[in-house]
């Protein structure tokens, strides 16, 4: 049975800022639904052991957060959670001691998604008041994450904000070293700056879009190979970069997990992808999936 190291639940389609980089979601708005979200695990439970609350919308406007975070951890789960940070101080007692909870991604480069009406000090430091704490009393893995960078590792040092970001983690952890003398720019690894705390930093990537430039497809993908989502109607989607359900491939409210991805559209992405090659007009235009290098077509045809 196919296994995914990765599993992404849309929790709310909602978002409390506006970011660049983000494309807003053109579908409803709403919250996924305790019974919802209860059938979804009972469908997805033989294929993973763990749960991503991201695609679209901020995932701690859940009213009912510390309920999905029980629910899973009574069926088995481990959740991580990816978040702006701007409302972890309001959310802190529904997180903090919750068993499930296994890791909590800040997109810190999130901070430009709503100009002027945050302190950037005050943000990173509920942040870290979160982390410091979960340190102490939990096993939570954190992660910063910085993925709006320019190729040129030069103009990122230069960049005043993330300059201003990464000298207050350098000060709240005691670094004895810039974290950009370290960093290594286009290798989407993290690096550890303490006990359980990570840092990534990534280039800033072009969401796949039917409007955008096709490529000739020749490439590969880890979609329905380590990952899944199903976003908040039900809608199954081969990968989190999916955010509008274009390349939908069933619905867990209508069929079963088990029959949508042995389904003939899912086979085909996946047997694509074996190919080194992305059936789908949507994956072609996909600027992370060229992340992952291109083989020539020959190779391709070889496979």
């Amino acid at each position: 049975m196919r296994r995914f190291k990765k599993f992404y639940i849309e929790t709310t389609s909602i978002c409390n800022l506006s970011c660049y980089f983000c494309p807003p979601t053109e579908r409803a708005k709403g919250f996924l639904s305790i019974e919802q979200f209860t059938h979804t695990l009972d469908e997805i439970k033989p294929y993973t052991d763990y749960i991503y609350f991201h695609v679209k919308g901020e995932p701690l406007l859940h009213p009912k957060i510390d309920q999905l975070l029980d629910i899973a951890e009574e069926k088995g789960f481990k959740v991580n959670i990816t978040t702006n940070g701007t409302l972890i101080r309001k959310n802190r007692s529904k997180l903090l001691g919750k068993p499930a909870l296994r890791q909590m991604n800040f997109s810190l480069h999130s901070f430009d998604g709503d100009p002027g009406s945050r302190d950037l000090k005050q943000y990173l430091a509920d942040i870290l008041e979160f982390v410091n704490e979960a340190r102490a009393t939990t096993d939570m893995i954190s992660s910063f994450r910085l993925w709006n960078l320019s190729e040129n590792n030069e103009e990122n040092v230069k960049t005043k904000r993330n300059r201003e970001l990464l000298a207050m983690i350098e000060e709240a952890f005691d670094l004895d070293y810039e974290i950009q003398e370290r960093y290594k720019p286009g290798t989407g690894s993290g690096m550890k700056i303490a006990d359980r705390v990570y840092l990534n930093q990534d280039p800033q990537f072009r969401w796949p879009a039917l409007d955008e430039e096709e490529d000739d497809g020749v490439g590969f993908c880890h979609a329905l190979r380590n990952q899944a989502g199903v976003l908040i109607d039900g809608t199954v989607i081969p990968c989190c970069l999916d955010g509008e359900g274009i390349l939908k491939l069933g619905n867990v409210n209508e069929q079963s997990f088990t029959d949508i991805i042995a389904g003939e559209r899912a086979t085909a992405i996946y047997d694509g992808f074996s190919r080194r090659q992305a059936v789908e007009e949507l994956c072609r235009k996909c600027g992370y999936r060229q992340r992952f290098g291109k083989s020539s077509k020959k190779e391709a045809l070889a496979l």
